[in-house]
């Protein structure tokens, strides 16, 4: 044949492939996508027809928020540090439609660390508070007379100083600096290393334990902590614990089983007054820094404290910086002797290391039998344990803002939750220590995590399923689930409803 009309040939069959495989492409692509969405946390959830057009309004402000990033990359507020943008997340609509969802439960919290620090400022008015300020350093008591502690410069009543002071606005400002690590300023957070945020933030905690540790203080404490996840749309909350010593105006200290008595007196007396709330569990903690005798000793409490107050103990975890605390491996000869008596929550692989004593606590979680991880972060990095976890369905109690001020991660879309979400694993969202950092109780760690980290794509069939693993993977019994349930069943209704009928309000007030 000749070269021209072989050549003819060839470009006919190319022009003809290239005519055709577009089609047969794009559904294999499409084919592809289709089957990621499917494999996605939510992307089995069918929706109902109303929760389709609160989807349609919810991703038409998603789509338009992310494309406004996109073209201004200088203003992408999920690269940045958190404390950065945190005072623009009110203002996205996104945000708004998040802050109304009901999100079922909380699972990892810190009881110490839950309150607005703003509020945390309102006990600072109760009588006999004494202050102590020392090397930049607050600790708080309540006493009847000038406290037998010790201090470096001279104890004060708190509300002397602030008369004295003339400008109580400013005073509380000041206190309340003490009470959270967000600071409105212009620090540079890429240059703070991980230690260094850990020592602000050990700071704040033991000036925030100061004040909470007297026993009227701790439950107005608590009622107030209840009320404001309540009115973020958390309905039960398992709340980790060391179980301190309060006290009373005379110095009098209670024994650890009273905290319990109180946990469950102050909540009984929130429920009475917004029954739909269903109550807390607790699980004891001991720093993973301590001796195996005093590790020890907390698990025998737990196991005593579990057969006197069931409904009350989830379980045991060990806490702390777990780069600098001991391994679970410090600890497996009492850990797997109480296992069949108490269950685990163990924090395991909150670190960036691969090869460490602190990522590797994944496997011993895993060996132990613990019900959930804590944070889980390093996962990705171990693909053996991915996949012993998923066939366990063992869920992953993941903190987005917190790995980000606790300086695990800068741009949160590069969290390993994105994986997480995209592969279907058995995470539930939770906030760890939302006073800490000024947030609010769950919605920010929502937003952040549907904004920065999930797919674009990813829909109201996310956030519907993490809230319903919230309450699949806690501790209820079969009977609190079910009621917990039935509960988000009618105001997940009522929020639908509320963002069809609120969007043409949104809409106005945007343009």
């Amino acid at each position: 044949m000749h070269t021209l009309a072989v050549y003819g040939v060839v470009l006919t069959i190319i022009n003809i492939d290239a005519h055709i495989i577009p089609d047969s492409y794009a559904k294999q692509r499409n084919a592809l996508l289709d089957e990621e969405i499917l494999t996605a946390v939510g992307g089995k959830i069918h929706l109902t027809e109303d929760e389709i057009l609160a989807n349609e309004i919810l991703m038409k402000w998603k789509h338009k928020e992310l494309d406004d990033s996109l073209k201004n990359p200088q203003y992408f507020n999920f690269s940045k540090h958190y404390f950065t943008y945190k005072t623009d997340i009110d203002k996205s609509n996104v945000y708004q439609i998040i802050r109304s969802m009901p999100k079922g439960a909380v699972l990892h919290v810190h009881s110490s660390l839950m309150l607005d620090p703003s509020v945390l400022v309102k006990l600072t008015y109760m009588e006999h508070l004494y202050v102590c300020y020392s090397d930049g350093d607050l600790s708080l008591q309540f006493s009847e007379s000038i406290p037998a502690r010790p201090c470096k410069t001279n104890w004060a009543l708190v509300s002397d100083l602030r008369r004295l002071s003339g400008d109580a606005l400013t005073f509380d400002d000041e206190l309340k600096s003490h009470f959270t690590l967000f600071k409105d300023d212009d620090e540079d957070y890429s240059k703070v290393d991980i230690n260094t945020v850990w020592k602000r933030f050990e700071k704040v905690y033991q000036a925030i334990k100061s004040l909470i540790s007297y026993r009227p203080a701790r439950e107005k404490y608590w009622y107030e902590t209840l009320k404001q996840f309540y009115e973020d749309n958390v309905m039960y909350i398992e709340v980790r614990t060391g179980l301190s010593n309060v006290y009373e105006l005379d110095g009098s200290k209670h024994p650890k089983k009273y905290m319990v008595e109180l946990y469950q007196r102050v909540t009984n007396a929130f429920i009475d007054e917004y029954p739909e709330f269903v109550g807390i569990k607790l699980i004891v903690t001991r720093h993973r820094a301590q001796s195996v005798d005093h590790v020890l000793e907390c698990l025998n409490l737990t196991r005593k404290l579990k057969s006197e107050m069931p409904e009350m103990i989830a379980g045991f975890d060990l806490v702390g910086q777990e780069d600098l605390g001991r391994p679970l491996t410090d600890f497996l000869p009492i850990l797997s002797e109480a296992k069949n008596d108490i269950d685990y929550y163990l924090h395991a692989g909150e670190t960036s290391w691969l090869g460490t004593s602190t990522d590797e606590n994944l496997v011993d979680a895993i060996l132990l039998g613990s019900k959930r991880i804590g944070h889980g972060y390093a996962l990705t990095k171990h693909p053996t344990l991915l996949d012993v976890v998923i066939k366990r369905n063992i869920a992953l109690e993941v903190n987005v803002i917190s790995n980000v001020v606790l300086s695990l991660v800068t741009d949160v879309r590069n969290h390993p939750l994105a994986s997480y979400l995209a592969m279907g694993l058995p995470v539930v969202l939770s906030s760890d220590d939302p006073g800490a950092w000024s947030s609010k109780p769950l919605s920010e760690d929502f937003f952040v995590a549907f904004m920065g980290v999930a797919s674009k794509r990813a829909d109201l069939r996310m956030l519907k399923q993490l809230a319903l693993n919230s309450i699949v993977y806690s501790a209820l019994d079969e009977g609190g689930k079910i009621k917990l349930i039935k509960i988000f069943e009618k105001q997940w209704l009522d929020f639908i409803r509320d963002v069809i009928s609120n969007e043409t309000l949104i809409w106005e007030s945007y343009v």
